[in-house]
């Protein structure tokens, strides 16, 4: 059954193929600022070692806590993986706070779905799982962006019942209902 999941070592192996995935895609590229591509240039030398990748998850759980050691101007974040079984499917984000930056671009959540698993309504279903999370977190209504020419975000941020506020750049703002 597919579901949300704290970031966990059984989908280790899984996991592992969607980074591949990602990165023969050029993802963690210098050029890449996404959450995936700066995670696989930190992390990605070590993630084959089991020790190493529980120790990944583990730092992913706890960027949920306010005391966690963060870099300058991010904010408490939950991470949650969408897997089914053993299989890693994609992950999404909810920043618990926005910042100025995260106002004007970045949003409340950001989501990734692993390329082989896209065109299958995981990100729709993966984002309207995660709303009533944004709910618990005092999130009442969620900014979500996404590029201009991102034709699919859009799609699923809308059927989510995102309402589009404007463009800022090359970035849609949509607030999202979370209850």
């Amino acid at each position: 059954m597919t579901a949300l999941s704290p970031p966990t070592a059984g989908v280790h192996r899984s996991f592992l193929a969607a980074m591949a995935e990602f990165q023969s895609q050029g993802r963690g590229s210098a050029e890449d600022d996404s959450m995936v591509g700066a995670e696989i240039r930190r992390f990605s030398p070590s993630w084959s070692e089991a020790e190493s990748f529980e120790t990944y998850t583990r730092w992913l759980r706890d960027l949920a806590l306010e005391e966690s050691p963060k870099p300058p101007g991010h904010v408490p974040s939950t991470t949650l993986w969408w897997v089914d079984g053993e299989e890693y499917l994609g992950r999404i984000a909810i920043r618990h706070r926005l910042t100025p930056g995260l106002l004007e671009v970045g949003g409340h959540i950001g989501y990734d779905v692993r390329p082989s698993a896209r065109r299958r309504g995981h990100a729709t279903a993966m984002l309207r799982a995660a709303l009533p999370v944004a709910r618990t977190l005092g999130i009442d209504s969620a900014l979500v962006t996404c590029d201009v020419d991102n034709v699919a975000s859009r799609k699923v941020i809308e059927h989510n019942g995102g309402v589009l506020e404007d463009q800022r750049g090359v970035k849609l703002r949509f607030w999202v209902p979370t209850g």
